[in-house]
């Protein structure tokens, strides 16, 4: 089971964060960032390494990282 609590519109990305279940009460974190349309559509997913203790905070480090990765390619010179 995944749990897949919110889908947030940034500009002309979607940003899907994940928490998947690792046993022992701890859980990954990926995230889906989805940009264009139909046969244009891209998704870039990003899975990170660490274990989080709960799955909001699994959800919370993938969106923020999706996040700056959508700033860092919004902003070229603010990198």
């Amino acid at each position: 089971m995944n749990i897949d609590n919110t889908h947030i519109a940034v500009g002309k990305y979607l940003v899907s964060p994940l928490a998947k279940p690792q046993g022992e009460g701890l859980y990954a974190a990926s995230v889906s960032i989805r940009s264009g349309q139909g046969s244009a559509t891209h998704d870039r997913v990003m899975r990170f390494s660490g274990l989080f203790d709960s799955a909001a905070a699994a959800v919370h480090y993938a969106t923020e990282h999706a996040l700056g990765w959508i700033q860092e390619r919004s902003c070229p010179a603010c990198a």
